[in-house]
């Protein structure tokens, strides 16, 4: 039997939206182009007004080849914007009004620049990313203390929680005439109302592309602008002034996007406009064409997740990001609707998840991302159990009655956290109209435990879909409670769980408990894991009787430093 894998092999990891691109394929930028792509000067004029000293470069693995030319030419520009500062804050002798002031200038000159506020920045690069490289990574920032982020390359622009960003996109070129030959063959109806929508790095060549089209007779083209709102109904872009906050307000909208986006991406838009084309950043270099997008078969694959998961009794919640804004209210959300269905969840901080650290955990059966918007939808099939997103357990827990697919799929965080504070505004509102009611039932429990145990014993029973058998513990949070209901009921109503002291033989059916509180976690522990850790041996050896046969004697250990080991007192060298 061996121990856990806890190492973290590439093959493994959570599906980065970010394009790989060969560092080694490459050309070797110029002055002049390093200058335009990283966008030195606007970078080092927002460094400056924002007053910041301390500077985390991040760069994403394919740009770190730049990193040193950025890190030298940020640095010159920082230093000769002091200069230039310094040197207008400075007034001539010829203006000067007295010896005095004379004499105070020339006692201040000596003075270090660091003491009036003016110190040299710290420049830091940020080579590995916490998680994902499309979010701004404030744990490495944090580490060198720094004051603001810069994050280069391409940006899901989730929200951070804590730090500034400077965000610099590196512009990538890109064939104008090849596009407008792919969109007019795609959209031969000049009248059609089409959406332009580009990713990040190619987003600065809309604007253009958008006037040419027009030129060539297209009247109803949308082009659209990058916006921080990843709740937006296109994510992170505008949307026509036409349309309203529905979800299905793009439907008469065709949609035209250049360079392949996100999985997560793809599957919000596909249920938002009623066609997608998607023209590839590298295109054929023959014949340019844009190819219509097609999710169906994923989005069944998702539904049939959502539908496996509705009878597991015990969630695991991965937490896949420490930057993103509001990331512990989706937290504290995800764990409230969990338990409110009876079901037990165990939160985990596992930085860079692989199939081999979540498989450790064979007791959950079902996990639940909360991370990147884009990077939270994961399709890998090394994974043993599902993940799914926040938004698809909502729809997991639902009720096979309540159920429906319509289609439509989401990963923002802010959008699903208001849904829930309008619904928990209604139920508050709907609470106070019928408080005079459940006032005039004196006597009466409204919802107590008399009419929970009826409706646990009257519930319908449980199949999961998946296998077709009868589950008998999918909601063991909520089934666990009968027995102390019943013990109270047969003391008359009385609490009486901390007069009896008395042992009481444990049913089949009971889950153990940990401080009082029921834990699945811990009933599969003692029952069925087969290695419960360092240790686990010898407490079987201990109830068994055998721990005299068995146990080692007391030896002295190694010894030294690291290039020779000393054992015992012979004196032998290892």
């Amino acid at each position: 039997m061996t121990a856990p894998v806890l190492s973290t092999p590439d093959t493994h990891l959570f599906e980065d939206p970010t394009p790989s691109v060969d560092i080694s394929s490459l050309p070797r930028l110029s002055d002049e182009h390093v200058h335009l792509t990283y966008e030195i000067g606007r970078t080092v004029r927002e460094i400056r007004e924002g007053r910041w000293k301390r500077i985390a470069l991040q760069f994403p693995d394919q740009m770190l080849v730049d990193a040193p030319r950025v890190y030298e030419y940020l640095s010159k520009g920082l230093k000769a914007s002091r200069k230039a500062t310094n040197g207008t804050t400075n007034p001539p002798k010829e203006h000067k009004e007295s010896e005095l002031e004379e004499d105070i200038a020339a006692k201040l000159s000596g003075t270090h620049l660091a003491e009036h506020g003016d110190a040299d920045e710290s420049l830091f690069i940020l080579a590995d990313t916490s998680y994902g490289a499309c979010c701004v990574d404030e744990v490495a920032a944090e580490h060198v203390d720094a004051d603001v982020v810069v994050h280069y390359g391409r940006s899901c622009l989730s929200p951070p929680s804590r730090l500034p960003v400077i965000y610099v996109f590196t512009a990538r070129p890109l064939g104008l005439d090849a596009v407008i030959s792919a969109f007019i063959d795609t959209y031969p109806d000049k009248a059609q109302q089409i959406i332009l929508m580009a990713d990040i790095p190619y987003a600065h060549h809309i604007p253009a592309l958008d006037a040419k089209l027009q030129d060539s007779g297209y009247t109803n083209i949308f082009p659209t602008e990058i916006v921080h709102n990843p709740s937006s109904l296109l994510p992170n872009r505008t949307v026509p002034a036409s349309t309203s906050a529905s979800n299905d307000a793009l439907r008469d909208y065709h949609l035209f996007h250049i360079s392949d986006p996100p999985e997560s991406l793809l599957l919000t838009l596909s249920s938002r406009v009623s066609a997608i084309h998607i023209y590839p950043a590298t295109p054929s270099p023959t014949i340019p064409t844009a190819l219509l997008a097609s999710t169906d078969a994923t989005l069944r694959r998702r539904y049939a997740l959502l539908t496996r998961l509705s009878t597991v009794p015990v969630f695991g919640i991965l937490i896949n990001t420490l930057s993103v804004k509001n990331y512990m209210h989706m937290l504290s959300h995800v764990q409230a609707l969990i338990s409110a269905s009876g079901k037990k969840p165990y939160t985990f901080v596992v930085g860079k998840v692989n199939a081999a650290k979540v498989a450790n955990f064979s007791e959950v059966g079902g996990w639940v991302v909360i991370g990147c918007w884009e990077s939270s939808l994961i399709e890998s099939k090394e994974f043993w159990r599902p993940i799914i997103t926040p938004w698809e357990l909502g729809v997991a827990l639902q009720g096979d009655g309540e159920r429906v697919w319509t289609g439509e799929w989401r990963a923002d965080f802010q959008g699903i956290l208001e849904e829930e504070r309008v619904k928990r505004e209604g139920a508050v509102g709907t609470k106070n109209r019928v408080d005079g009611d459940e006032k005039s039932l004196e006597g009466e429990e409204v919802g107590g435990t008399g009419e929970y145990d009826s409706e646990e014993e009257s519930a319908p029973p449980e199949f999961d879909l998946w296998t077709g058998r009868y589950v008998s513990h999918s909601r063991p949070m909520r089934s666990s409670t009968a027995p102390q209901r019943s013990q109270r009921e047969g003391n008359g109503g009385k609490n009486a769980s901390a007069a009896s002291t008395a042992l009481t033989r444990r049913a089949n059916g009971d889950l153990a408990q940990v401080g009082g509180v029921v834990s699945p976690g811990a009933e599969y522990l003692r029952s069925q894991r087969t290695w419960q850790g360092l240790g686990s041996d010898y407490r079987e050896q201990q109830e068994s009787g055998e721990v005299a046969q068995h146990a080692a004697r007391m030896e002295e250990g190694r010894s030294g430093i690291a290039r020779g080991y000393v054992v015992g007192d012979g004196g032998n060298v290892h």
